[in-house]
């Protein structure tokens, strides 16, 4: 999937919280040489702070509580056709899309999880690495497939844990380099997908 005759690719970003992934993408996609254009922010939490940059920066946003998944997932690929969307980009979205949705999506969705997978999928990931003492940890960029954070991973950034690091302080840590990461991930994987 390489940038149509210098377009930019329709980018939709998912998030759930605070967004600090999307703001960093959205600083991102505004640059000259950026590969994506965000049209379109999609969440599952109306009260999620990452819906105000999208907002600040004039980009549609969409919300769906997923009371019931299949109704919201229908609504979202809708949404996701009609603004002619070619990549997601997962920051934080904290539902598991269905495999139904995967395959009528049928184009790449990214997802960024803070550890170096294949170690640590799922929840609770700095609270497990601490516990485990563990010597390194970091983030990870990887496509979405229907296994949980099992898709083909296209960047990984490591960081070595101190002996006095807690769980807040190497959540900070790993989301400072997560902003820099995904950026590059997604450079990355549309140059050489």
């Amino acid at each position: 999937m390489e940038k149509l005759n210098g377009k930019k690719i329709n980018t939709a970003v998912f998030i759930s919280g605070r967004g600090s992934n999307l703001n960093s993408l959205i600083k991102n996609h505004k640059k000259k040489n950026s590969p994506i254009s965000i049209k379109l922010v999609i969440s599952n939490n109306p009260k999620a702070k990452g819906l105000i940059y999208a907002k600040q920066s004039k980009i549609k946003t969409f919300v769906t509580i997923f009371k019931n998944k299949n109704v919201s997932e229908k609504k979202i690929l809708k949404k996701l056709f009609i603004n002619k969307i070619n990549l997601i980009c997962l920051a934080g979205f904290m539902k598991i899309l269905s495999k139904d949705f995967l395959n009528k999506f049928k184009k790449p969705i990214l997802n960024i999880h803070p550890s170096l997978l294949p170690k640590y999928k799922g929840l609770n990931t700095h609270h497990r690495v601490i516990n485990n003492n563990e010597k390194y940890s970091g983030s990870t960029v990887h496509l979405v497939s229907s296994k949980l954070d099992s898709g083909r991973i296209i960047l990984q950034k490591k960081i070595k844990i101190n002996k006095n690091e807690n769980q807040k302080t190497l959540e900070k840590k790993i989301l400072k380099i997560e902003h820099k990461l995904y950026p590059q991930a997604i450079k990355k994987f549309l140059i050489n997908p």
